[in-house]
């Protein structure tokens, strides 16, 4: 096993800095950048990140082929940027150094990796503040919606998946299947305004806060009132989460002990005269998990850095989610590769924490011997 978690890990090098290549130069062939937005920003022509949710993004592309057509008919120096007639080309050299722009795009990619490689990510080109404090700053927020909501959705769905599977046909499996088809069919996000509107003081109760991680108060209130009001904010967006994300999950756990128990070693147990719990617990457990335990890393990794982002927006939650969203938006370089680099780096060790969490589940899996 040894062996085969170094290789594993030496795996990892040239992945990660495959899929930072092809990352790049998408990057390289997409429209607009920093430049474009500080050309819009200095002309009065930026649009912020909300407007281009909503009606503004139609004003914003217009407003951009409106600039390259100027730009194209007045013969601009610059020539490379949007809008960028009228600017004094000094200012714009100015803006390529200040980005790093002046360097040919291998030159920044050799740089950016150097840097990458003992985890400096370098400043926010708009935020005035490096990257990693940023991501430190909001770890916390993604760090609670991830993992309650992991922690949950297990805890529902195995136990319940299992019942389904034991009770298949049952009154209660037809009427639990409905509830999960019901939780699979509605959005997190759109759940979340529904529980806004019924518990947050939209129209009818007003039992809990609809923002933040924290009360105003928290730092004057004592250890274990902090922990309730903690727990107090958590309440509303968790369970958005939870609804929606438990109904996939039960439903492989249940088709996984379904196939299990129809095999031929469960019949043996069974004739055996062994306990139904002892069968199910002892034996088709440890089987029927191995496609769960093979799920986990993905599932982690999505609750807990993407899977939350519009549950950050609407209950004014600022996570890793929400950053990462503002700083495609911003074109905000350093915050896109140094997320896209550590959550990658976080997925594949996970890839190899399931591997060896499938020896601890089921000791007769010898990954070392796979050709």
């Amino acid at each position: 096993m040894l062996a085969y978690i170094i290789r594993r890990l030496l795996l990892i090098i040239p992945t990660l800095f495959g899929i930072m290549v092809i990352n790049f130069a998408i990057i390289q062939f997409a429209p607009g950048g920093p430049i474009d937005l500080v050309i819009a920003r200095i002309k009065g022509t930026a649009i912020d990140a909300t407007a281009r949710l909503g009606g503004g993004g139609g004003e914003l592309a217009g407003q951009q082929g409106r600039d390259e057509r100027q730009s194209r008919a007045g013969g601009d120096a610059t020539g490379k940027y949007r809008g960028a007639q009228g600017i004094d080309p000094a200012i714009i050299r100015e803006l390529e150094i200040q980005f790093g722009f002046d360097k040919p795009p291998l030159e920044r990619f050799v740089l950016m990796m150097r840097k990458f490689l003992v985890f400096d990510f370098g400043n926010s080109f708009f935020r005035d503040r490096k990257v990693i404090d940023l991501v430190l700053d909001k770890m916390p927020v993604s760090i609670s919606i991830g993992l309650w909501t992991t922690l949950l959705v297990y805890l529902i769905s195995i136990p319940l998946g299992i019942r389904k599977a034991v009770r298949d046909g049952t009154p209660f499996d037809v009427w639990s299947s409905g509830a999960i088809i019901f939780g699979y069919a509605i959005p997190s996000f759109l759940f979340a305004i529904l529980l806004i509107v019924l518990f947050a003081g939209g129209r009818f109760f007003d039992l809990f806060p609809l923002r933040g991680l924290f009360s105003d108060n928290f730092a004057q209130l004592s250890w274990w009132r902090q922990i309730l009001d903690y727990l107090w904010h958590m309440v509303l967006p968790i369970t958005a989460m939870v609804i929606s994300g438990f109904a996939g999950l039960t439903m492989l756990t249940k088709n996984s002990f379904l196939d299990e128990i129809g095999k031929q070693y469960v019949v043996t147990a069974r004739a055996k005269g062994l306990a139904e719990r002892r069968v199910l617990y002892g034996h088709v457990f440890r089987n029927a998990m191995l496609l769960i335990i093979a799920g986990f890393p993905g599932a982690f990794v999505s609750i807990f850095f993407t899977g939350a982002l519009l549950i950050e927006i609407i209950f004014t939650l600022d996570g890793l989610g929400l950053l990462g969203f503002e700083a495609a938006i911003n074109r905000d370089y350093p915050i896109m590769f140094a997320t896209l680099y550590f959550f990658t780096l976080l997925g594949l060790a996970m890839k190899i924490v399931s591997d060896f969490t499938y020896t601890l589940v089921d000791p007769r899996i010898d990954f070392e011997s796979r050709g």
